[in-house]
């Protein structure tokens, strides 16, 4: 990855994020995305936002339940896809502040997550679906295009403007529309002017001419010279020449709050951050609150699992690095820091033993960091065997163990490739060992 400015290194360091999806569409518990894919009546629905009036909304609470899962930083739905605003906007009286709730819930969450330490984004979407001249496009309504692309830019202002310092810009809904359509590059330049240190997402348009897509992205709305951070969606796509975060959901599939959908297990979401760690980017982990405010149970207990082993484990992923040295697959994954290579395994087999195969760096020791043990060890050439492993899995969730090594892990010239990848001659010389027949000696003509 190219030089990170210091203003960004909290986001590297971070690895981890909340991100809420909260709005009025909570009310149908049928998705974020309801108006559009179940085709609701438009002044019906706006009627029932109106009327939202959230009785259990705390966002001192969301702060509480995010830092004790070991997040360092959110990222709240401002704005979605059906216009309807949490905040006190000037430019319009679809907003919280106006109707039913009376409430800024921007300002009340940006407020709680500064005072409990977490770095504060915003999400913002450049779509709004009530505006027929969003669903136009600039070339069949340019007067009604000019006027929402003005109003979209001008609550941007606001958003920036009137909260203090934010960290972390998100736009969405930019399809399908291209970068020039949004003048996104007079957006970029506002912000920067607003709010100097702000990270900003890879999602307002189309890309210009000569800004292709990266390669495993979506497609849809990305742009490297427009965004700072990579923003993979329900994938972990690794972007290693600059900061990343995929984004997932905790339950199946939605994103904002729906009666009656499954739940992933916590060890898949812990998977998925260490995952995303292993490969040099965050995760931003998805909840989307009641319609009363409150954050799901089943997310409160499953960010309570994941933060007991972070408390326990967080040195293998705050600040960590690519960690794939070597092949770790049959047992789980690596992170690196420094001198010392992580071993987070994801599959316990029961053995006393652990054999580690093509670290090519000396190694000085080696801990159960799950139970603070020190473990006997002998290395060689290619392997390095862990000695004195309990039967028993000594954590629900992954154990990991640290090998301090003498220098940066680096992996046997043979071992730097995964199986599939690389140069495939490097391996002959290993087959070769046992003959060249295909008999079982390898001998045998």
């Amino acid at each position: 990855m190219s030089q990170i400015p210091d203003r960004w290194q909290w986001f590297n360091e971070a690895r981890f994020g909340l991100f809420i999806h909260w709005g009025a569409y909570a009310l149908w518990g049928h998705g974020e995305q309801t108006l559009f894919r179940d085709h609701r009546d438009q002044q019906a629905y706006a009627a029932r936002a109106c009327a939202w009036k959230p009785t259990a909304f705390d966002a001192r609470a969301w702060a509480a339940t995010a830092a004790d899962a070991g997040m360092r930083y959110a990222v709240l739905t401002t704005r979605h896809h059906d216009g309807f605003c949490l905040w006190d906007s000037a430019y319009t009286d679809y907003t919280t502040a106006r109707q039913a709730a009376r409430r800024d819930f921007v300002g009340d969450y940006v407020e709680a997550f500064r005072t409990a330490g977490l770095r504060v984004g915003l999400y913002y979407s450049l779509a709004d679906w009530r505006i027929p001249a969003y669903w136009e496009g600039p070339a069949r309504d340019p007067a009604g295009w000019a006027a929402f692309r003005d109003y979209v830019h001008h609550q941007v202002r606001e958003l920036l403007t009137n909260y203090g310092k934010i960290d972390v810009i998100w736009f969405d809904g930019a399809w399908p529309h291209s970068q020039e359509d949004w003048r996104s590059a007079e957006l970029v330049q506002m912000i920067r002017e607003l709010q100097p240190d702000i990270l900003i997402n890879n999602r307002l348009g189309l890309p210009a001419a000569g800004d292709a897509p990266i390669q495993g992205d979506l497609g849809v709305g990305h742009s490297r010279l427009l965004g700072d951070f990579g923003t993979p969606e329900h994938q972990i796509v690794a972007e290693p020449d600059r900061l990343w975060e995929s984004c997932q959901v905790s339950t199946w599939r939605l994103w904002g709050y729906t009666t009656g959908e499954r739940w992933r297990p916590a060890d898949l979401l812990l998977d998925m951050l260490v995952e995303s760690a292993s490969k040099g980017g965050n995760l931003l982990l998805n909840v989307g609150p009641q319609p009363n405010g409150q954050l799901p149970p089943e997310f409160v207990a499953r960010a309570r699992e994941i933060g007991d082993w972070m408390r326990l484990h967080g040195e293998a992923i705050y600040g960590s690095e690519p960690g794939e040295v070597c092949e770790f697959i049959t047992y789980g994954r690596q992170t690196r820091k420094g001198n010392n290579l992580y071993l987070i395994i994801r599959f316990w087999d029961g053995q006393p033993t652990l054999t580690l195969a093509g670290l090519a760096t000396k190694v000085l020791r080696a801990t159960l960091l799950t139970t603070g043990r020190e473990l006997a060890f002998e290395q060689s050439d290619d392997y390095v065997t862990l000695r004195g492993l309990p039967a028993d899995r000594p954590t629900d969730l992954f154990p990991v163990i640290r090998l301090e090594c003498a220098a940066p892990p680096q992996a046997r010239p043979w071992a730097v490739d995964r199986l599939w990848q690389g140069d495939p001659r490097r391996m002959a010389a290993w087959a070769a060992a046992r003959g060249s027949s295909v008999w079982a000696d390898g001998k045998r003509r």
